[in-house]
Formats: C-alpha cells, structure tokens, sequence
C-alpha cells in the first residue's frame, strides 16, 4: 500500500458520520422489542432458528433481512412491501428529528460495549478511510443489493471499529447517564441501550473527532461492498452515500475476535482424513469440545492447526508439509498473511488437497458457532472445520497494508442486534 498516499486521504477527509431519522419499532404494537430484534442476517444460518424468530413475533426484523419467498426475487419484494405494511400501519416509526444513536450492549458478566450509529460516507478501500480486511462472494454482495434496492434502507449496521479514546468518546459517555429510549434484554442474557444524539454542538463534537480518525471493518465486508455498488449506481450526492454503520472505539471497548467455521457439505471425515497422508499430522482426540478447542488453542501457537469433526470425534490436523505450503500458498503476500491458519486451509487444502470451491453454497458454509458446524456435519455426513481465531493486531497490521485475509476468516463481537435502529434512504 502506499502510505504516501493513505496519509494525503486521511488529510482531505476521515470518518464522515452523519445524523439521520430513525426507523425504530412502537413498542406499543409489537409483543416486545426483544422479540423483533435478531442477530445479522448471515448468522442466522440455520432454518430452525429462522423458524424461531419468525414464530417470536410477527413483526421480527427477520422478515425484512431474510425474507422467505421462494425466489430472491420474490423475497425482496416481500420484504419491501412488509416495509411499507409496518410503517402505514405504524409498527415501525421516524424519530422527528435526525440524530447519532449510542448503542450499548452489556452480558451481566462484565462484558459492556458502546458505540456510535449514523450514517457514514461511503468510501473506496484506496482512500484509507474504512479499512476492509476480508475478500466478499460476489453472489452475497448481489443479494444484499438487491434486499437494499427493493427496499430502499439500510435494515441494520455494519460494526467497524477505530483507535480513538477523544470527544467522540466523551459524547457517548456522557450520553450513556441519560435515560434511554429503549433497554430490552434478549432471549442470549444480552442487554440493549439506545439512546438518540440531536443536540447540535454534540454532534459536532462527534464528527470533528471521526474527522481524523480511519476504521476497520470488524464485520459486514458483504454490506460494505454492497454499499459501494449501490451508491455507484446513483447520482451524487444522494442518500446513497452513506451507510448505516455500529462504530466501536476499542480503546475504550477492546471487542473480541473468533474464529468463523467451515462446514464442507459432501466432503465425509474419513474421505478428509484419508487425503491428508503424508501432508499433516492427524491425532484423534476422544474428548468434548471444549477441550478439542483447548488442544486446538495449543497447537495454534505453534503453527497451523485445524479440528475436524462429524464422525462423533475430533481429529485435530497440525504441522503441514512445507513442501505442500511452499506448492500452494501465494508467496507474494506478506509472512503474516501466508502463515494464517485461513490462507492454508483455502490455498492448501480446500483448493488442492479437498478440490472444494470456496465461493459455492453447495460445497461450503460459513457458521460462526462450533457446536452449530459439529452438528450440522454429523448429521448430513458432511466435514468440519474448526479454526482458531486471528488477533485482531494481526487484522488491523494487515488492514493497513492494504493486504486482504480469505473470506470469513474473524468474527469480531459482540454484534449489534438487528431491529433497533434502521435508516430509510427516501424519507
């Protein structure tokens, strides 16, 4: 990347956050506002859970950001005409004034984030500005488009993260001792805050400080690209410019980073296990999870290391040929991203040693739970991989170097619950 470069973008123009009038649910018209909350649409991944969350109320945000409809097609439209149903009917309602939103989300356990959302400008990776670390499926970035255009929002925010500890830290402090406009707590033991910013000078104070600042994207690599391809397809200025975005200082609120799962879906263990002679090592572990991902942790440290699972048992796979990684593994990236644990299991083992497409829904899924990837395999006789998760200095180093990680490869948490808040582009 050339800094030179980065460091005359970050001197025109930073973070751009913008206010805006929320879309927020009338507590009066649905059951709960925990019920017509969900997690992002590319965490619900299994079809009992969507079940459950269209059965928790019939107003769950759900139905607008994974519409059911038989076709995608078929889908967006219902998801735009349950859109306008809820606001002519007054489920959903626009805040009277814009302003930023502080969210907060605390566990009981000690576990308390808080955040800014607004509306961002839209900037290309180039401008150093929103710092993606991950590669997108285009196939994703098209649905999203499509959701995005027949609806015309933005149905919940991406969650970037930025070093800053300044003003705009200060205003969500101080916001945070006001009352809130909403507090519910979740079905998963989390609680949920918001509170709306409108007073001008607080504003300011907010968007003078992310002026300077740049930010990663921890999660919605797929929204953000989708961003980018909707604003280019509209003339500026419009709305399109800006995106609904979580902005996270973790300074303040350090958030964590796991690891995201492989399920291979006709790859059966022993068929994986087989193909690996000679190329790692192979223990079996008779063991729970919990401890596999113990073993796992340790073998990490030392180098590459995966579990798979599926057949009942763990089988922890560790100290690749270096033949098979000088063979497979671009050497024209830098150390730290050769050496992660998703480089190698893309580059070596899914394209050359497995021959799975990465980008096909029919040989792989994505699932950021564990437990979730073991049971899905055991029960279609299909393969899991669990990872390790990366350290979120190696994400940012490698951000900064303009240097992409092979899709899905973190998980930065917790994420901000979807329903809360959303942004209309034509009201």
């Amino acid at each position: 990347m050339n800094t030179a470069g980065h460091s005359e973008a970050m001197a025109r123009r930073g973070l751009e956050l913008t206010p805006f009038r929320g879309l927020r649910y009338d507590p009066d018209r649905v059951g709960s506002l925990a019920a017509v909350t969900s997690p992002p649409y590319d965490v619900v991944v299994r079809p009992d859970g969507l079940h459950h969350l269209q059965s928790a109320d019939p107003h769950n945000i759900v139905r607008l950001i994974l519409p059911q409809a038989g076709t995608p097609s078929a889908g967006n439209e219902q998801a735009a005409d349950t859109l306008r149903r809820w606001l002519d009917e007054g489920v959903l309602t626009t805040d009277p004034e814009p302003g930023l939103y502080i969210y907060e989300q605390s566990d009981g356990n000690g576990m308390l984030q808080r955040g800014i959302i607004g509306a961002l400008r839209v900037s290309e990776p180039e401008e150093g500005v929103v710092l993606p670390h991950e590669d997108v499926m285009p196939p994703i970035v098209a649905d999203r488009a499509a959701l995005m255009r027949a609806t015309s929002a933005n149905l919940e925010p991406l969650l970037l993260t930025y070093r800053g500890n300044g003003f705009a830290s200060d205003v969500v402090e101080r916001t945070a001792e006001q009352p809130p406009l909403l507090s519910t707590t979740t079905e998963d033991g989390f609680h949920h805050r918001l509170w709306s910013v409108t007073d001008r000078a607080e504003v300011a104070r907010v968007q003078s400080d992310l002026s300077q600042r740049q930010a990663l994207i921890a999660d919605g690599h797929h929204r953000w690209a989708t961003y980018l391809r909707l604003r280019a397809e509209h003339p500026s200025p419009s709305p399109w410019d800006y995106g609904l975005v979580l902005l996270v200082d973790t300074v303040r609120y350090p958030l964590r980073v796991r690891a995201i799962h492989r399920l291979l879906h006709a790859l059966p263990v022993a068929d994986a296990l087989a193909s690996l002679d000679g190329l790692f090592r192979v223990r079996h572990l008779d063991v729970p999870l919990p401890e596999a991902l113990a073993v796992l942790a340790d073998a990490a440290c030392a180098g590459n290391a995966f579990l798979l699972a599926g057949d009942g048992a763990f089988h922890l796979i560790d100290r690749p040929d270096p033949d098979l990684l000088t063979r497979t593994v671009p050497a024209d990236r830098p150390v730290a991203w050769r050496t992660l644990d998703a480089t190698v299991l893309h580059a070596a083992l899914l394209e050359h040693v497995w021959h799975i497409p990465e980008d096909s829904s029919a040989h792989i899924a994505y699932i950021h739970d564990a437990a979730a990837t073991v049971e899905k395999a055991e029960r279609n006789g299909g393969t899991a991989v669990l990872l390790h998760p990366v350290r979120e200095e190696v994400v940012l180093d490698l951000a900064r170097e303009g240097v992409t990680m092979p899709r899905k490869s973190t998980s930065f948490g917790p994420k901000p619950a979807s329903g809360l808040v959303l942004r209309a582009l034509d009201l």
